[in-house]
C-alpha cells in the first residue's frame, strides 16, 4: 500500500502573472491517501480587484461569486499547512506550483516544499494514443466525471480521479516495463519516478502475464491470430426491402436511401461482372454504408478479399471504424486489416537498440516512456497510435521500419510481417491511395487475389500518385542528417565510436583529423550550394509575400557547385565508413552499447548514402519530359525553409499502371461526393486516365438535405483584383467579425495562403472585438496538427477556425458545432504555382485552353468540397459565405454556383449580412 499521500491542486486566477497583480478566486485541493480520496478542500477567494469578463466567461466565476470572500493573505497560512508533507499534483504544475509560491511569499508564508506530479506528463506517459493532453480531452476520452472545466474544485476531482486510474494503470504494468520506465522517469520533470517505484514494490515477485511476450527484455502484447475460417456468405439484398432490413440491424430508425441503394446495385453488378464504374454520390446519401454492404457479400461469396482505398491514413483509420460499427451492427465477424507503408510501423530492432543510450534529451525520454506503455497495448505496432511531441517525432522518425531484412528474433515480434500475413485471411483490406499505386513495385504485391476493389475520395487519386513519386529536398532534414556522424562539440555517438576504438587501443588519431576534414570540406561545398540557391533569380520574389516559389532552371542545375557537392560527399561516406571499420568485425567482443553505437554510426552511413542518390537525381539528372522541378523558400527563415521538388507533372501513367492489373480479374468502384466539376463533368475521370467507357453515375442528395444551407454573396467587398492585399484582408477580418457575432457559434474561414491567414488572423486579434468572447484558432500559428485543431474548434462554443487547402475538405463537423463557412477567395490555383504551370504547359501543347480544362474545374472541385463542410445532415443549418467578388461580376461564377447543391443563394451587402443571418435564425 503507498505511504505517500497527495494533494490534488487546482487554481483559478484572475491571470498568469501575480508580480503584474494577478490574483487567485478560487483554490481548490483534494487529498489522496492509501490510493482513496479521503478529503477535500474548497476556498473562493477575494482578487480585491474586479475579475476580467474573459475570465468571468471561462471559468463562471465572477465579482458576485466572491464578494464575500476572503482575501488570499487570510488563507494563505491555512493553505500552506493544507499542503505540508503532501506530494503536490496539478494539470500542469509549472503553473500552479510556481503562482502560488509567489502568492504565498507575497503573503509573509514560507513556500511550499516538496514532490510534485504533472498530470499532463503522467497523462501522456500512461495514455499514449490520446488525442489531446487538456484536462477536458482526458476527461471525455477516459470516462471521468468533469462537471465544469475551469472550476477549481471540479477541475481538481477529475484530476484527482485520473491519477487514482494512472496509479492502477501503472500497477498492471509487466514489470520488465516498469523496471525500463523507472530508469528513464528521473528525466521527467515531475516526480512521477514515485509512482514507478510504489508500482515495481506491488509487482516484486509476480509472474508477467502470458498476454505479453518479451523482445529482448520489452514486453509487447501477444499478437491474436487473425481469423482463418469465413462465415457462411449470405445473399445480396436484390430489393429495397431486403436493404431496408439490412440498414435497420446497423439503426431502428435508418431506411435505404434511393442513392444509396443504387449504389449498392452498382457496386455489386461491378463486382459481379468484374467492370469499372463511377459514381458521384453526395453527403448525406450513405456513401460508405452504400459500398461497404456488396462489398462485403462479394467477399464472403467468393472468398478472396476486398480493398478500399481513401485518401489519407486518418481517413483509413476513420474507414476501419466505420467497418468495426458494421460488424458490431450485423452480429457478424468482419477479418479487416489496414495496411499502411513500412514507414508507419515500428522497427523493434531499432528501438530496443536505442534503449542502450543514455545520452537522450528529454523529448526522447518521454518518447521512449510512452512507446513502452503503447508496445503492452497496441495490436497494430502503428506509430499514427501514439500522440507525442514536435521533438518526439525525431525519435519516432528513428524507429520507423526502413526494411524487411530482419534479425530471426525479431521476425517473431515485427508488426509489419505480421499485417501482411492478415492480409491473407482479411475479408477487408484498407489502405490509402499511395500504397495503393505502389503496389506494384512491391516484390510480392499485397492487394491481388482479390474479390474487388472500391476507390473512395477518388478525385485526390491523381494528386496521391503524383505526391508519391515526389522527391523532396529540405534543407532542414539534409543537416539533421549530417549531424548525425559529425560536430565534434555535439555529436555523441562520434564520441561513443572513438571511445570503442580507443578500448581496442586502435590509434585513431589520424582517421579522427582526416574525418574532420573531409566533413568541412564537404560542408563547404554544401553550405556554398544553397547560397547559389538562396540568390537564384531574385526577380521571381513575390514583393507581397515572404515565400517565394520558383522553378529550378536548366541554367542554374548545371552549376559546378552540385558536381562538387556529390564529390565531397562520396569522399565523406568513404571516409566515416572506413573510420569504424576497424570495431566491425570485432561485434562479439563489443558489449550491448557498443554494438548498439556501432549498428547507429552504419545506419547514418547507410542515410547519407542514401542522400547521395537523392542530389543525384534532383540537381544532376536531365529531368524526364513527364517531370518538373521548382524551388520552394521563405525570406523569414533562410536557409531553414529551403525546398526542392521534383514532381510527375500527373498521375495518369502510375494509376494506369495499377488498374490494369486489376483488367478482367476484379471489379473498381471509383466513388467520391465530388467527380464533376461544372460542365467538365468527366474532369476527375480523366485526370486518373480512365476511358470514356468507364460509366459516370450521378446521384443528388435525399429530397430537402440542403433546405437548411443558406449561400450569401456579399456583393460590397472590396474587388480583389483591384486593391492592395492589406485592404482586402482588413475587409475580410471585418466579414469575419461581423458574422461570428451574428451567429453566436463557430465559423470556418477557408483561405488559399498561409501569408493571408496569418495576417488575417493577427487583424482580428488586433481589433479587440471577439478576443473576450472567441477563441481563435489558426492553422500554422495555433500549435498542434490538423487533427488537434479541429478537436479543439469542436469543444469550443463560440470559435474561429483559419484552415487552409486541408480544410477544405475531409473535415466532419456536426451542425451544433459548425454554423458558418466563409470562403475567402475561390479557390483557384496559382498560376505561378510549378505543378500547375507544368500541367497548363502540356494542355497548351494539346491546343486546349489550360483555364477551361484544368483551372476552373478544379477551383469548382475545391468549392463544391467547402460547400460540403456545412450540412452533413438533413436537419442543419448553416451559412455558406462568400466574400469574393468574382463569383457575380465574372462569367465563370456562374459554374460555380451552378455546381453547388440546390439551395438558397442571395447576394447582400456586409451590412446585410448581420441582418439576413439574424432572419434565418428567427424564421
Amino acid at each position: 500500500m503507498s505511504t505517500s499521500k497527495y494533494a490534488v491542486v487546482d487554481l483559478e486566477t484572475t491571470g498568469h502573472s501575480p508580480s503584474n497583480g494577478d490574483r487567485i478566486i478560487q483554490i481548490a485541493i483534494v487529498f489522496i491517501e492509501n490510493n482513496k480520496i479521503i478529503d477535500t478542500y474548497m476556498r473562493y477567494v477575494h482578487p480585491q480587484r474586479p475579475i476580467p469578463p474573459f475570465i468571468h466567461q471561462l471559468t463562471s466565476i465572477g465579482d458576485e461569486e466572491v464578494k464575500d470572500a476572503a482575501p488570499f493573505e487570510k488563507i494563505a497560512e491555512e493553505v500552506a499547512d493544507l499542503l505540508a508533507g503532501c506530494i503536490f499534483v496539478a494539470h500542469n504544475t509549472d503553473f500552479d506550483v510556481s503562482f502560488l509560491q509567489k502568492e504565498l511569499v507575497r503573503c509573509g508564508v514560507s513556500k511550499w516544499h516538496g514532490k510534485t506530479i504533472d498530470t499532463v506528463e503522467l497523462a501522456k506517459i500512461m495514455y499514449p494514443t490520446l488525442p489531446g493532453y487538456r484536462l477536458q480531452d482526458i476527461a471525455e476520452s477516459l470516462n471521468i466525471s468533469l462537471k465544469q472545466a475551469h472550476r477549481a474544485d471540479d477541475d481538481a476531482e477529475a484530476t484527482a480521479l485520473f491519477l487514482l486510474k494512472a496509479i492502477e494503470k501503472i500497477k498492471t504494468l509487466p514489470k520488465e516495463t516498469l523496471n525500463r520506465m523507472h530508469e528513464r522517469s528521473f528525466a521527467m520533470k515531475s516526480d512521477v519516478s514515485t509512482l514507478f517505484y510504489e508500482a515495481l514494490k506491488h509487482v516484486r515477485g509476480k509472474e508477467t502475464s502470458n498476454d505479453y511476450a518479451l523482445f529482448r527484455g520489452i514486453p509487447y502484447l501477444k499478437s491474436k491470430p487473425a481469423t482463418t475460417s469465413w462465415p457462411e456468405p449470405i445473399e445480396f439484398p436484390a430489393d429495397n426491402m431486403a436493404k431496408d432490413r439490412i440498414m435497420q440491424k446497423i439503426h431502428p430508425s435508418y431506411h435505404v436511401r434511393e442513392g444509396q441503394a443504387q449504389l449498392m446495385d452498382l457496386t455489386w453488378q461491378a463486382f459481379v461482372e468484374k467492370k469499372q464504374i463511377a459514381v458521384e454520390i453526395p453527403t448525406g446519401a450513405g456513401k460508405t454504408i452504400g459500398y461497404l454492404v456488396p462489398a462485403l457479400i462479394r467477399a464472403y461469396e467468393t472468398k478472396q478479399p476486398v480493398v478500399i482505398s481513401t485518401y489519407t491514413n486518418h481517413l483509413v483509420d476513420t474507414l476501419a471504424e466505420e467497418v468495426q460499427k458494421l460488424e458490431k451492427a450485423l452480429e457478424m465477424t468482419i477479418p479487416t486489416t489496414v495496411v499502411k507503408g513500412m514507414a508507419n510501423y515500428i522497427s523493434f530492432g531499432k528501438f530496443e537498440e536505442l534503449l542502450h543510450f543514455n545520452d537522450e534529451v528529454y523529448d526522447d525520454s518521454i518518447t521512449i516512456m510512452q512507446l513502452l506503455v503503447w508496445l503492452t497495448e497496441t495490436t497494430t505496432g502503428d506509430l499514427d497510435e501514439v500522440n507525442v511531441s514536435g521533438g518526439g517525432q525525431l525519435f519516432i522518425d528513428r524507429i520507423r521500419k526502413r526494411s524487411m531484412r530482419v534479425k530471426k528474433d525479431e521476425r517473431v515480434a515485427d508488426f509489419y510481417t505480421h499485417t501482411l500475413k492478415n492480409c491473407q485471411q482479411s475479408m477487408v483490406l484498407l489502405t490509402n491511395h499511395s500504397m495503393l499505386v505502389n503496389d506494384q513495385q512491391r516484390y510480392d504485391p499485397l492487394f491481388h487475389s482479390i474479390s474487388g476493389l472500391v476507390i473512395d475520395e477518388a478525385h485526390q487519386m491523381n494528386q496521391a500518385a503524383i505526391r508519391t513519386h515526389q522527391q523532396v529536398f529540405s534543407y532542414t532534414k539534409w543537416k539533421y542528417v549530417m549531424s548525425q556522424l559529425n560536430g565534434f562539440s555535439s555529436c555523441q555517438l562520434l564520441f561513443d565510436i572513438q571511445d570503442i576504438l580507443k578500448r581496442f587501443r586502435f590509434n585513431h588519431k589520424i582517421s579522427t583529423e582526416r574525418l574532420q576534414q573531409s566533413f568541412n570540406e564537404f560542408m563547404f561545398a554544401f553550405d556554398e550550394s544553397m547560397l547559389v540557391l538562396m540568390n537564384s533569380n531574385s526577380n521571381y520574389d513575390n514583393k507581397q509575400s515572404t515565400r517565394t516559389v520558383k522553378p529550378l532552371s536548366k541554367r542554374l542545375r548545371s552549376n559546378e557547385i552540385f558536381d562538387k557537392v556529390l564529390r565531397k560527399m562520396n569522399e565523406y561516406i568513404s571516409v566515416t565508413e572506413n573510420y569504424a571499420m576497424p570495431i566491425q568485425n570485432l561485434s562479439n567482443e563489443l558489449t550491448l552499447h557498443e554494438q548498439a553505437a556501432l549498428n547507429e554510426w552504419f545506419y547514418w552511413v547507410n542515410e547519407m548514402k542514401i542522400k547521395a542518390g537523392e542530389w543525384i537525381e534532383l540537381f544532376l539528372e536531365q529531368p524526364k519530359s513527364n517531370n518538373t522541378i521548382w524551388m520552394e523558400k521563405d525570406s523569414r527563415s533562410l536557409p531553414g525553409s529551403l525546398q526542392i521538388k521534383k514532381s510527375p507533372v500527373n498521375g495518369s501513367e502510375v494509376i494506369r499502371d495499377f488498374v490494369d492489373t486489376f483488367e478482367e480479374e476484379a471489379g473498381i468502384v471509383w466513388t467520391s461526393g465530388t467527380l464533376t466539376a461544372g460542365l467538365q463533368d468527366r474532369f476527375v475521370l480523366d485526370q486518373a486516365g480512365l476511358p470514356s467507357s468507364v460509366p459516370l453515375y450521378t446521384f443528388d442528395a435525399p429530397a430537402n438535405f440542403y433546405e437548411g444551407a443558406h449561400t450569401l454573396i456579399v456583393e460590397d467587398m472590396p474587388d480583389i483584383q483591384q486593391v492592395s492585399n492589406e485592404e482586402y484582408i482588413e475587409a475580410v477580418a471585418d466579414a469575419l467579425i461581423q458574422t461570428a457575432v451574428a451567429i453566436e457559434g463557430r465559423v470556418f474561414a477557408l483561405f488559399l495562403s498561409h501569408d493571408m491567414l496569418k495576417k488575417t488572423h493577427q487583424a482580428v486579434i488586433d481589433s479587440e472585438s471577439l478576443q473576450e468572447e472567441y477563441m481563435l484558432i489558426a492553422q500554422g500559428v495555433s500549435s498542434g496538427s490538423r487533427h488537434k485543431l479541429l478537436k479543439t474548434f469542436k469543444q469550443q462554443k463560440k470559435a474561429v477556425l483559419f484552415g487552409t487547402t486541408s480544410f477544405w475538405e475531409g473535415v466532419d463537423v456536426p451542425s451544433e458545432q459548425l454554423s458558418a463557412v466563409v470562403v475567402v477567395r475561390l479557390p483557384f490555383t496559382s498560376p505561378e504555382e510549378p505543378l500547375f504551370k507544368a500541367r497548363s504547359k502540356a494542355l497548351v501543347a494539346e491546343h486546349k485552353n489550360a483555364f477551361i480544362h484544368l483551372g476552373l474545374p478544379e477551383a469548382i472541385l475545391r468549392f463544391r468540397q467547402g460547400f460540403g463542410r456545412l450540412i452533413r445532415s438533413s436537419d442543419e443549418q448553416g451559412f455558406f459565405i462568400i466574400l469574393d467578388r468574382r463569383i457575380d461580376t465574372k462569367s465563370y461564377g456562374t459554374s460555380f454556383l451552378q455546381a453547388l447543391p440546390t439551395s438558397s443563394v442571395k447576394k447582400v451587402s456586409l451590412e446585410g449580412l448581420v441582418n439576413e443571418i439574424e432572419n434565418c435564425y428567427n424564421d
